[in-house]
């Protein structure tokens, strides 16, 4: 796999780091990747699924969210819809410099990101979300202590994995208002959920009703004993590999 760094314009106006990682051979489709809620394009679990697919022919734009990773910008200024907002930034970027993609993926609360972008995407045919949460909200409990904070003084500082955040109200009042059920009811395109039982960060109730709300075609995997982040590499490489020969239906 042959991996190339790009920069492009984010929705805020801010350059953004991405990674095409490339099949060694002809590239028969593109996939666009969204990390997880404070992640970035780098965590390893995201390099073995995109490893797994350009191993059958499908290459992976995968980028940092504005103000996360390489990615310039100030986190505490974005937000669930700024990310949807890259996320069509990143489709309009493969478009007119690469190839449109045709599969788009998301783990955690960049799951929720792409069920959403994807109406905006006409090019998409396949959407893949891993241990999505069914609404945006549901972070909200990785900082449920500092809520009464951030809405008195309007921010917090909260510990994220281990690192330190600025959480604006904002961002609460913009989870709040965005309602996911009708975007996945209508989502339009073949639709593959992966969540483990054991996920004790999104519960695999969120999976179900991910699923019961959408429309065939529809698939579910369950990741066995995998935990949020992917930590096991045959975990995330078996998602990529599954992923891609599911998708090739569809492509």
């Amino acid at each position: 796999m042959e991996s190339k760094k790009v920069e492009f314009t984010g929705s805020t106006g801010e350059s953004l780091s991405a990674k095409i990682d490339l099949p060694d051979g002809d590239t028969k489709a593109c996939a666009l990747f969204a990390h997880c809620f404070t992640c970035s394009k780098d965590l390893k679990a995201v390099g073995n699924i995109t490893k797994a697919l350009a191993g059958i022919g499908i290459a992976t734009f995968r980028f940092d969210f504005t103000g996360l990773g390489q990615s310039e910008g100030d986190f505490a200024d974005t937000n669930f819809s700024s990310n949807v907002d890259d996320l069509v930034k990143a489709y309009e970027y493969m478009d007119q410099e690469f190839s449109a993609p045709s599969i788009l993926i998301g783990h955690s609360l960049g799951g929720a990101a792409v069920l959403q972008a994807s109406h905006k995407m006409e090019a998409v045919k396949a959407v893949a979300t891993i241990a999505a949460p069914a609404e945006p909200a549901h972070v909200k409990e990785n900082f449920e202590m500092s809520l009464d904070e951030i809405n008195e003084k309007g921010e917090a500082k909260v510990s994220l994995a281990g690192r330190p955040f600025t959480i604006k109200k904002q961002f609460i009042d913009d989870l709040e208002e965005n309602r996911m059920k009708k975007f996945i009811h209508n989502l339009g395109k073949a639709l593959i959920v992966f969540h483990s039982p054991i996920d004790n960060t999104v519960g695999i109730d969120n999976a179900s009703k991910i699923f019961v709300a959408a429309k065939h075609p529809k698939s579910f995997i369950s990741l066995d004993k995998a935990d949020h982040l992917l930590s096991e590499k045959e975990d995330s490489l078996y998602i990529g590999k599954v992923l891609g020969t599911w998708a090739e239906k569809y492509i």
